[in-house]
């Protein structure tokens, strides 16, 4: 049977308008949870190298619990189960930067993990032998070198998350996709709707992705 399907680009046209009110909320929810996300993942990056095992234990707690589950149930969780534990309700768009923040921390504390085990330790004793601490041999020498061999993941790790933000419609945050929903309610223009939020994603994605490039070239360049 042949389609009679025909593509509505004025369709699709009359939707951006409409769909390019959840983008600051995409912008919003991903950028700030990945924000927070980067300062667990350094904590817990460096928690899960630690020499004691009671600061390693939790740190691989943490990592394993939220690289083990799905960021959806993560997210519905705190969205859902959390409010019976602290008595009120909470904010989708605070539920979906905590599940972005708490969800990337764990994938960031592996990447400053890695970062920072592949430099060489003679770095941190050519530290000491100039008369720095290993605290200061660590922020001065260290950490600049694994940082710029974090910049790949870690902009993948945002990529990643900027596209999970698609999940949080289920709990009402207005993103792109929630808006995408509450146009196509009104209008049954599906495919082109749909067609559009897919383009938004991935404007965004390659205009995060061309700022990653800049930056890695920057890093090799200063070495």
């Amino acid at each position: 049977m042949e389609s009679q399907f025909q593509f509505d680009w004025q369709a699709a046209i009359d939707s951006i308008p409409f769909l390019a009110k959840g983008i600051p909320y995409t912008l919003m929810i991903s950028f700030g949870g990945l924000v927070i996300g980067f300062l667990l993942g350094i904590l817990f990056g460096l928690l899960s190298i630690n020499k004691h095992w009671y600061f390693r234990w939790p740190a691989t707690t943490y990592i394993e619990i939220f690289r083990g589950t799905p960021i959806l149930v993560q997210v519905l969780f705190i969205f859902y189960g959390l409010p019976d534990l602290i008595g009120g309700p909470i904010d989708p768009l605070v539920a979906g930067i905590a599940a972005i923040a708490l969800n990337s921390g764990a994938y960031i504390s592996e990447v400053v993990r890695g970062g920072v085990q592949s430099i060489d330790r003679g770095q941190t004793e050519a530290g000491l032998s100039l008369g720095l601490s290993r605290t200061q041999s660590f922020w001065s020498i260290v950490w600049p070198q694994a940082f710029r061999r974090m910049i790949p993941p870690l902009g993948n790790q945002a990529i990643v998350s900027i596209k999970d933000t698609s999940l949080f419609s289920v709990i009402g945050v207005g993103e792109l996709v929630r808006q995408g929903q509450v146009y196509i309610a009104n209008t049954f223009t599906a495919f082109e709707v749909y067609f559009v939020v897919a383009l938004m994603y991935l404007a965004i994605t390659l205009s995060l992705s061309m700022v990653l490039r800049y930056m890695e070239k920057r890093g090799r360049a200063s070495v």
